[in-house]
C-alpha cells in the first residue's frame, strides 16, 4: 500500500486544476494532517477547494500528528505534514514549498509536491502533461520557468522514448 502525507498546496492546486482524482490512481491512501485540512476549509480558500475538503473522498483521511515541533520557520501545515509524514512512514510527503522540502529532506522523507505529481500521472499516461501545466498557470502558482521547461522536456523524452519502444515512427 501506497501511503502519502499531504501539505496544503499540493491539494489545494490539483483540486483548482481539476486534476485531483489523480491521486487515489497514483497513491492508495492520501493523509491530511489536521492543520492542512484546517487551511483547505478556511474561509480563505478557494471555494473549490473547501467545497473537496468539505466532502473528502474515501481515498483520503484527516490524521493529528502526535508530536509537531513548531520551532522552525514552517507554517503548521508543513510542520505538522512532516512530522506526520515521519509517523506513519509515509511512502512520501506531497509539499511544495522550498523550506519544508528542504526540512523533509534533512529528516529523510521522499518528497514530491504538485509538479512531481503531475509528472508521475504523465508517466502513466493518466493525463497530458502540457495541459496540465497550462491549467496549473491560471492559477497563482509558480513555478520557474527552467524547471517547467524541464519537466516538459522529460515528459517529451519519455513519449518519444515510449513511441520507439512501441515502434511508432515519428
Amino acid at each position: 500500500m501506497i501511503l502519502v502525507v499531504a501539505d496544503t498546496s499540493p491539494i489545494h492546486y490539483l483540486v483548482l486544476i481539476q486534476a485531483v482524482n489523480l491521486l487515489p490512481r497514483l497513491y492508495d491512501r492520501v493523509v491530511l494532517p489536521s492543520a492542512v485540512f484546517a487551511e483547505l476549509t478556511h474561509t480563505n480558500a478557494p471555494t473549490a477547494v473547501r467545497g473537496w475538503a468539505t466532502a473528502l473522498p474515501e481515498w483520503t483521511e484527516v490524521r493529528a500528528a502526535s508530536q509537531v515541533d513548531l520551532s522552525s520557520n514552517l507554517n503548521p501545515g508543513e510542520a505538522e505534514a512532516i512530522a506526520l509524514a515521519i509517523e506513519l512512514k509515509a511512502d512520501s510527503l506531497l509539499l511544495d514549498e522550498a523550506e519544508g522540502r528542504q526540512e523533509a529532506l534533512r529528516r529523510g522523507l521522499a518528497v514530491s509536491g504538485t509538479v512531481g505529481v503531475l509528472e508521475k500521472a504523465a508517466e502513466r499516461d493518466l493525463i497530458n502533461l502540457f495541459e496540465a501545466f497550462q491549467r496549473l498557470s491560471r492559477t497563482n502558482f509558480y513555478i520557474s520557468p527552467e524547471l517547467l521547461q524541464q519537466a516538459l522536456q522529460r515528459d517529451a523524452a519519455r513519449r518519444a522514448r515510449s513511441e520507439r519502444d512501441r515502434g511508432i515512427e515519428r
